[in-house]
């Protein structure tokens, strides 16, 4: 595949009025190819990378994906491209729904497919570019390994922090209810209040998921060495508004 900036100098020169031929020549690109640009008004086709095709992601539906893939997700290498895989509780069909929406609006091209497993579904897709855009990628488990964003990266997670907490929260997250017992006045009584968790045994992530909080102004704490937790009234009510429930 040709490079971004080729693409761009081929666009120039035929909106110039450069012939095929003399643009063939100078850029050292095939005529059919130059072609195939000119008639399709010189747009990356479906199948090909934003990233490489130097090409904007939607930044709300890859700040959501990347959540995801940072929560359940793996790249697996085929012989001719990689396979994501992000694995789904089934008993939120809506999240379900969701992911795979994700997966086709980043890459449109080619099937998604839903695989059933014990308890889960693995939403996957191959394409043989997953790793330009997912570039966190890395031999071994996630949490054997750093997890830094690149620049571009954080400057979309920067203006779309809400999208990212819902993937990481709606993957490796849960919101629970926690059940108290004091003794008021001599009466003992009861009290419930609901609070979300999120776990995850990568370091990075999960300083990723508080970096993200705080951009919300969302407060947390540590639970213990692998939970973050929201539990304050204002801070459960503001991530439920941003993040919606588990469906």
């Amino acid at each position: 595949m040709h490079s971004a900036s080729r693409r761009r100098q081929a666009e120039a020169l035929l909106a110039s009025g450069m012939t095929l031929s003399a643009c063939a020549r100078l850029c050292g690109v095939a005529r059919s190819t130059l072609r195939t640009w000119r008639d399709g008004g010189l747009t990356p086709r479906a199948s090909e990378c934003p990233r490489c095709a130097d090409v904007p992601l939607h930044p709300e539906v890859y700040a959501a994906l990347l959540g995801y893939y940072l929560g359940d997700g793996c790249l697996s290498q085929a012989r001719r491209c990689w396979t994501l895989r992000i694995t789904c509780d089934a008993t939120y069909p809506a999240i379900i729904t969701e992911v795979r929406r994700l997966v086709e609006l980043t890459h449109p091209s080619a099937a998604t497919h839903l695989v059933p497993a014990p308890g889960c579904v693995v939403v996957q897709k191959a394409w043989t570019h997953w790793t330009c855009v997912l570039p966190q990628h890395g031999p071994g488990p996630k949490h054997g390994r750093p997890i830094v964003l690149e620049d571009w990266q954080r400057v979309i997670v920067e203006a779309h922090p809400a999208p990212f907490l819902r993937g990481l929260f709606h993957s490796d997250g849960s919101r629970v209810h926690n059940r108290v017992h004091r003794l008021v006045a001599g009466e003992l009584r009861h009290y419930v209040y609901p609070r979300w968790q999120f776990s995850n045994r990568s370091a990075d992530i999960r300083e990723l998921c508080c970096w993200a909080l705080d951009l919300v102004d969302v407060p947390w704490r540590r639970s213990n060495r692998h939970h973050i937790s929201v539990s304050t009234r204002a801070g459960v009510a503001r991530l439920d508004g941003l993040i919606g429930l588990k469906q």
